[in-house]
Parts: C-alpha cells; structure tokens; sequence
C-alpha cells in the first residue's frame, strides 16, 4: 500500500509589534530572586509565559534581568517594535536618562538592554505602569523568586 499524501502548509507570521510585561523580585533585597515576563501580541494575545529564578541578587537586578529576557524573547520571535511596560518607575526612568545610575553593575545591565532595544528597527518604547495594571508579570516574578529560594 502506498503511504498517504502529507500536505504542510506553512504560514509565516510577520510579527510587526509585541508587547511585553515585565518583573523582577527579590526576596530578601537581595535574596532569592525571579523574573516575570509576559509577551503578548498586539491584540492581548498571549505569545509567552516566562517565570524564572535567577539565584540570588537585589530587585533592581532583577528588574533589569527581565528587561533583557524579555527583549531577547521578542527578538527570538521576530518582532520588529516592542512596546515595554514595567511597575520599576525607578528602571523605567534610569534607561529614560532621567535618573543617573552609580553602581557599575547596574550600568552594565542598562547597556546591555540599551544595545538590545537598539536591534528593533521599529524602536521600543519602555513605559512605567502601576502594580496593578503588572499583575501576570508580577506573579511569574515571585514564581521565579521562589524557584531561586530552593
């Protein structure tokens, strides 16, 4: 008997904009740390979940961690402009310029975000947002933090 005809038919997606909900926490400041990210497409769709334990650091660390996993995460999925919302005023003003950053290890997290959100030939825009409106991301954080705790 002859096998049965496959037929595949393969859609690409041009993903033009992905939004992204990011967290980190640090239980302890520092202490067992996580990061949160929810990336979704421009419809609220969910695109990705990630909760991830990052071992043991501050939340500022953190809160910049989940800024980088999260552009790389959208880069990954072909995204050409992001559009980042975070609770971290103090992050969101630091990449912003407004706010000066003195340790060098923060400096060289914010670089290494800054020479992420330059890959988007259509920019990512990073915008400051109340607890509240953070919520999946906030979860997934702690579900990191707790992951790191073990």
């Amino acid at each position: 008997m002859a096998p049965a005809a496959i037929c595949v038919k393969y859609v690409i997606i041009n993903i033009v904009e992905l939004i992204l909900f990011i967290d980190g926490a640090s239980k302890g400041n520092p202490g067992a740390a996580g990061i949160g990210v929810l990336l979704t497409d421009s419809n609220g769709v969910t695109v990705a979940e990630i909760g991830e334990g990052i071992g043991q650091t501050t939340n500022n660390v953190a809160e910049y961690k989940a800024l980088i996993r999260g552009l790389e995460e959208a880069r990954a999925r072909g995204a050409a402009r992001v559009t980042v919302h975070t609770d971290s005023q103090l992050m969101a003003r630091q990449m912003e310029g407004r706010y000066k950053i003195n340790a060098p290890h923060l400096k060289a997290l914010q670089a290494e975000a800054l020479a992420l959100c330059r890959l988007f030939s259509g920019g990512v825009t990073l915008t400051h947002i109340l607890r509240e409106g953070n919520a999946r991301a906030d979860q997934l954080a702690n579900q990191g933090a707790r992951l790191a705790a073990v």
